[in-house]
């Protein structure tokens, strides 16, 4: 028994309590396939079966095994997740976000600012990273994401926010700026300043100046936005970076908008369980009133391009 865990003993629970794998999906704020799955992994671990059920009948049936498991959970487990709830709900509220680190350092500021507003006494912890991270939500390490890229999995869905576009940016001691269709000829042989590989606006630039014939071998790379920026102010070389990075303080900067490339897509995403959870709806409407016609352009407009 060392190998089963509580989720998979409290959806067993739920499903005997309820007589269905629909009744217990809704109890526990899941997928009915996910419930299923849940009882069909701890009957491996059990090695017998613990339910029964005829083809398109919607209430199961517990084998002997799974009438013996219930009683012995009955009522202990009830009485310990109480316990549980109780534990929780005396710890600070935590909500975790995942997302990339220009976003964080450009965007995230004053959307976090009207959110503790609201609820003072949620900590907000901010992980900076662009890859890997519907595997986090998925694996429990975050509640929420905003990311430049969409998952396609159902267990982490995904709200397309809005849509930015991209920017040459170079040292004004350079001269005047290319036409956007002829940024790739113009970038050979100049230094280009990027991100590490794997990241989406690294894969973009480096997709746009290749086709045209342009430079496709970074002279740096660092991690985010900000640090990008800084190594081109410091005439290091140029970049390619989102639109609203560059404001206009930065008078030694030059910046192209590049309208000939599509629209880079934001989308929020969450922990399927999370969707109702009051703090993500908070700051998924939040980041929809500050971000959207300001930074992004509207989700409408986008889907719509």
């Amino acid at each position: 028994m060392a190998e089963v865990n509580l989720t998979l003993i409290q959806t067993f629970y739920q499903v005997a309590r309820h007589g269905s794998f629909s009744a217990a999906a809704r109890e526990l704020n899941l997928s009915y396939q996910s419930a299923a799955n849940h009882v069909r992994r701890l009957e491996q671990v059990m090695r017998e079966p613990l339910v029964e059920s005829d083809q398109g009948a919607k209430k199961i049936r517990l084998t002997p095994r799974g009438i013996a498991l219930y009683n012995l959970l009955h009522p202990e487990l009830e009485i310990m997740l109480e316990r549980l709830s109780l534990v929780v709900a005396s710890q600070r509220a935590v909500l975790r976000i995942g997302l990339p680190q220009a976003i964080f350092y450009y965007l995230l500021p004053p959307i976090l600012k009207q959110f503790q507003a609201k609820f003072p006494g949620v900590e907000v912890i901010a992980y900076e990273r662009d890859t890997a991270l519907a595997e986090l939500v998925k694996s429990g390490s975050l509640d929420v994401c905003l990311s430049e890229r969409f998952f396609g999995d159902p267990v982490v869905p995904q709200s397309l926010l809005g849509t930015y576009h991209l920017s040459l940016v170079y040292p004004k001691s350079w001269g005047p700026p290319p036409a956007p269709a002829d940024i790739p000829a113009w970038s050979r042989g100049r230094p280009l300043i990027t991100y590490e590989p794997g990241q989406t606006l690294r894969n973009i630039a480096l997709d746009f100046l290749s086709k045209g014939g342009g430079q496709s071998e970074p002279a740096i790379s660092a991690s985010g936005s900000s640090s990008v920026q800084k190594c081109v102010e410091k005439g290091l070389g140029f970049a390619i970076i989102p639109t609203w990075c560059v404001t206009p303080e930065d008078l030694d900067l030059v910046q192209v908008t590049i309208n000939v490339l599509p629209p880079v897509a934001v989308y929020f995403g969450q922990a399927l369980f999370m969707a109702k959870n009051a703090y993500v709806q908070a700051l998924h409407e939040q980041c929809r009133i500050s971000l959207v016609g300001t930074a992004l352009e509207g989700a409408d407009r986008a889907l719509i391009a």
